[in-house]
């Protein structure tokens, strides 16, 4: 396949990058500094403003799928509206463009067994509480959209590098946990899971998420 994948260079795109390429896959890297992207066969590279439409469109053009991995920037006090406006611009892309959309969307939307959304709960970790609810959001706006095959991955609550298993379990709106009632997954395995998801779409329309 011909992947275009959006936040390359980061701890997930990083992932999503090795992952692709151990299948056989040709990656687009669109990046903001093409210098951060591992170089490897399968490999190219390109720099881009993702919130400029026009040009994420025409690069993404004629792939198989692109997969956005991207993120407003933890650390900067506008990353809520970096965060929609890149979402925003990257659904716009991919629909001008007529290509397949996956997001790696946060933990932060998924359901507590009250009902409620994790990033709601007093005790979710305010460092991160901007961030996810710009990927709260931007889901919610995605859940709306006609016109545009999509899907989204929510991560385990935890996400750490580890081991590429290939055996975790996946679910829908509520996080899946294991015997002690936590949720984790290895970024290795995360990115086994979307690349699945890339090669045999099973959740389209829809959100998923996976843990141990």
């Amino acid at each position: 396949m011909k992947i275009a994948l959006i936040g390359a260079s980061g701890f997930v795109g990083g992932a999503l990058t090795k992952e692709a390429t151990q299948r056989g896959h040709s990656v687009t890297a669109i990046v903001r500094n093409p210098a951060k992207v591992q170089a490897g066969a399968g490999v190219t590279a390109v720099k881009a403003d993702v919130t400029d439409v026009k040009q994420l469109a025409s690069l993404i053009a004629g792939h198989d799928v692109v997969i956005s991995a991207f993120n407003g920037g933890w650390g900067d006090p506008d990353i809520y509206n970096k965060h929609m406006a890149g979402s925003r611009a990257i659904v716009a892309a991919a629909k001008q463009a007529g290509v397949r959309l996956i997001v790696v969307g946060g933990a932060g939307s998924l359901h507590a067994p009250d009902g409620s959304q994790l990033v709601d709960s007093p005790h979710f970790p305010d460092a991160y509480r901007d961030g996810a609810r710009g990927a709260r959001d931007a889901l919610a706006e995605l859940r709306k959209e006609s016109g545009l095959e999509w899907s989204l991955v929510s991560p385990a609550a935890h996400i750490a590098p580890g081991e590429r298993t290939g055996k975790f379990r996946l679910g829908g709106d509520e996080p899946v946990l294991d015997a002690k009632g936590e949720s984790h997954v290895s970024v290795e395995d995360l990115a086994y899971a979307v690349l699945d998801e890339a090669e045999t779409p099973k959740h389209t329309g829809k959100r998923f998420t996976l843990g141990y």
